[in-house]
């Protein structure tokens, strides 16, 4: 790995960590989103939109971008609304404000925070937040990956 693309997810999951003690959504789940919707924070949708979060009426800045979605089993182009963002932080914000939040999100939400089965909810998530089939296979790959695992492991060490 990169050194560029170490330290994006050392920042990154400094974010995470702080994001998951403040509204308890998982750091490891929203580090791997962040690396899938953004190639590892190089490529954000629009202005810091490290998720690819679709516009909704909470956001006050928004952009237009062509994205790939997979309907009907095949891999077509739209012209979509996103959201903008001010700053990595910012969007990482949102992001967990959404999974803990977000009505599309709520049932899988709630059966986590009775379980705490990280793998169920990015499975439960997945289907929701991306037309890509092979989204939650990435996604939960990523999520245990063990420069991922070490980079959280690494801040909450550093915060006990």
């Amino acid at each position: 790995m990169d050194a560029g693309r170490n330290q994006r997810l050392g920042e990154v999951a400094r974010i995470a960590v702080r994001l998951e003690s403040e509204t308890g959504c998982p750091a490891q789940m929203l580090v791997a989103q962040w690396a899938l919707e953004s190639s590892w924070g190089a490529k954000p949708t629009g202005a810091a939109n490290y998720f690819g979060i679709k516009k909704a009426a909470r956001h006050t800045k928004c952009c237009t971008v062509t994205t790939h979605e997979v309907v009907g089993g095949k891999r077509v182009g739209q012209a979509l609304q996103f959201a903008d963002y001010d700053s990595l932080d910012a969007s990482c914000r949102d992001y967990a404000w959404l999974i803990t939040h977000g009505s599309p999100y709520a049932a899988a939400w709630g059966n986590y925070q009775k379980n705490h089965d990280l793998r169920a909810l990015i499975a439960a998530v997945a289907g929701t937040y991306a037309t890509d089939p092979n989204y939650k296979a990435l996604a939960t790959a990523i999520a245990y990956q063990s420069n991922v695992v070490a980079a959280v492991g690494a801040v909450r060490t550093v915060n006990v």
